[in-house]
């Protein structure tokens, strides 16, 4: 079946020689003016923006663009495609990174494999014009993976039970130590099948989960320290929370709400890229006090020279 020629360049608005950083700049400006988010239920700009994302999928890619070149000056009449001998059992690896062309017009699933091609899929001329996938490749699967804080910083192999198309699958991920939120962990073909060809992989998309203690900014780790208020005025020693444990942190006198206490290499990560935990001095005062308490509280007002909003 004759398949129409798409004109990536003339789709991103530049020439047929252009470098890459030269195509990234006119796709990012053409992506924003078109993108879905900036023209609701403006069908025309969805398609555009599905086409601009199209052309650059094959342009960005060195071997993708290299494939689309060789179709030679047939790209300049927009013809009919049907097909290069010159392709025959040609083979493309796209340098082992995740490829999806769902959704993609019938011309890029021609020549890509669409959702069943990309990495190892070969290509060949069809009997019946065009090219046909030799060996399909199921889709690629995304999920996510949760882990505690503790779970992310100690690392190590753990069972997932994921709820896929065909069902509950469990399976064994080896979680590296200090990994950090977003990563995705690769499982070669874990993904969806394919008949007559090989799975797709799976991408286990690493997120944490709430801790009740620390706040989480990159790699570094926050946490309140409360103190009574004559620990914050004559200094104390005071146990700190921590991943691992609880550490002993030395606060000086005279130290107020609000300051705070670096504790280097306690944080996420691993190695010489571990971060640090950051612990914040919060005084709490009693809710309620016994008569003599109040009294040497009176005592203290009374002597004191402090002037808490000088």
């Amino acid at each position: 079946m004759a398949v129409s020629y798409k004109d990536y360049y003339k789709l991103l608005g530049v020439e047929r020689g252009a470098r890459a950083e030269e195509i990234s700049k006119a796709y990012k400006k053409l992506a924003r003016q078109y993108h879905p988010d900036l023209n609701p239920g403006d069908k025309q700009a969805e398609d555009k923006f599905k086409e601009i994302n199209e052309a650059y999928e094959v342009l960005k890619d060195p071997e993708k663009r290299k494939l689309y070149d060789q179709l030679g000056p047939d790209w300049q009449h927009g013809q009919q495609f049907q097909g290069n001998p010159g392709f025959g059992n040609a083979h493309f690896t796209f340098n082992g990174q995740r490829f999806d062309g769902s959704g993609f017009s019938d011309f890029f699933e021609t020549l890509f494999g669409g959702a069943g091609g990309g990495r190892g899929a070969q290509f060949g001329p069809d009997p019946f014009g065009g090219f046909s996938s030799r060996s399909r490749r199921g889709r690629d699967v995304e999920a996510e993976l949760s882990l505690s804080l503790e779970e992310a910083l100690r690392g190590g192999r753990r069972a997932v039970t994921l709820q896929m198309p065909q069902g509950p699958k469990t399976l064994e991920v080896n979680v590296p130590a200090g990994i950090r939120e977003g990563a995705k962990l690769r499982l070669a073909g874990q993904g969806d099948p394919a008949p007559g060809g090989t799975p797709g992989d799976l991408f286990l998309r690493v997120r944490y989960l709430a801790h009740p203690l620390f706040k989480v900014e990159g790699e570094n780790l926050h946490c309140d320290v409360a103190l009574a208020p004559w620990e914050a005025a004559l200094g104390a020693r005071v146990a700190v929370p921590t991943l691992e444990g609880e550490v002993e942190l030395s606060i000086p006198a005279g130290s107020s709400s609000g300051r705070k206490f670096r504790l280097r290499g306690k944080g996420l990560g691993s190695g010489v890229n571990r971060g640090d935990l950051l612990a914040r001095v919060m005084i709490k005062v009693p809710a309620r006090l016994s008569a003599e308490e109040s009294e040497l509280w009176q005592k203290l007002a009374q002597v004191s020279s402090f002037k808490a909003r000088d």
